[in-house]
């Protein structure tokens, strides 16, 4: 399987404007998070520390920065764990630290705490509920074409405020969802209750083989629906105008990403989540 260095683990980025160039460079590195806990599943969370504007920004100073020895407890208010971490080769960086008995619960409050060296993190989320994903095809604008979209279906329930994230994952050749671009949505923008969407790839940092936005002939596509809260979204939003402006998330060149993190940098998202799985035609 192709490896790709974990697209939001690689926002390793600064926390204040490239101008104040003296200060980054002599400021103490921060924790970054990158934590999620889906409806019915497990939380997962990625550390690292954060990358000065002075040093070498790729891949393998990258790894370097990867934090393995950190306590984190997940807890609902009642029920607490204590997260085991992992190597997984089929992500770069292979480092995870995952849950195996506090399922994600729709409505409930999720509490993280990362206990590092002297350094305590922490931050909150809740679990909005789930929209089922009705409909999601692969979609070529000829028939003679190897590319392709998908286009997705679901109805936003009525009377209620919901964020969404679209997030896409090619089988054997992305071990992660990767939010789709312009794949974060407010239903206030919705028209009516039945939303359809056309979604293309999102965008990988550090690939090992050229980044298309299509999908081709031959992809078998997982598609999620997620829930989000709004300090997701609005994390979502501030990481996909540093790439829509040809900027570098890793650190934002006038601003910093949107975070919910006490004492760190990134985010803790709890998701809603229903999925289907797109076939294409065979590969010719």
């Amino acid at each position: 399987m192709k490896k790709y260095l974990l697209f939001l683990l690689a926002l390793l980025f600064v926390d204040c404007a490239k101008d104040d160039f003296s200060n980054q460079v002599n400021s103490e590195s921060k924790i970054v998070v990158e934590g999620w806990i889906e409806e019915d599943d497990f939380a997962q969370v990625l550390l690292s520390s954060s990358i000065s504007v002075a040093e070498v920004i790729d891949s393998t100073n990258v790894l370097n920065h990867i934090i393995r020895s950190a306590k984190i407890t997940i807890s609902d208010g009642v029920n607490s764990e204590i997260l085991r971490v992992k190597n997984d080769k089929d992500r770069v960086p292979p480092f995870v630290y995952y849950g195996t008995t506090l399922k994600g619960v729709a409505g409930k409050e999720y509490s993280l705490k990362i206990e590092y060296l002297n350094r305590i993190v922490e931050a909150v989320t809740t679990i909005p509920k789930s929209v089922v994903l009705e409909r999601a095809e692969y979609v070529k604008k000829s028939s003679t074409d190897t590319t392709g979209y998908v286009f997705v279906t679901f109805e936003d329930p009525l009377n209620e405020k919901n964020y969404y994230q679209i997030a896409t994952k090619i089988d054997k050749k992305e071990p992660i969802f990767v939010p789709s671009f312009y794949g974060n949505l407010d239903d206030k923008n919705f028209k009516t209750s039945t939303v359809g969407i056309q979604i293309n790839r999102g965008v990988l940092l550090f690939p090992k083989t050229k980044f298309t936005p299509y999908f081709t002939d031959g992809d078998l596509i997982h598609v999620k629906l997620r829930t989000q809260n709004k300090e997701a979204l609005d994390f979502w939003n501030s990481w996909q105008n540093e790439i829509v402006n040809s900027r570098n998330p890793i650190y934002p060149s006038n601003t910093s990403l949107r975070s919910n993190i006490k004492g760190g940098i990134g985010l803790w998202a709890g998701y809603g989540q229903s999925t289907l799985v797109v076939k294409t035609p065979a590969k010719k």
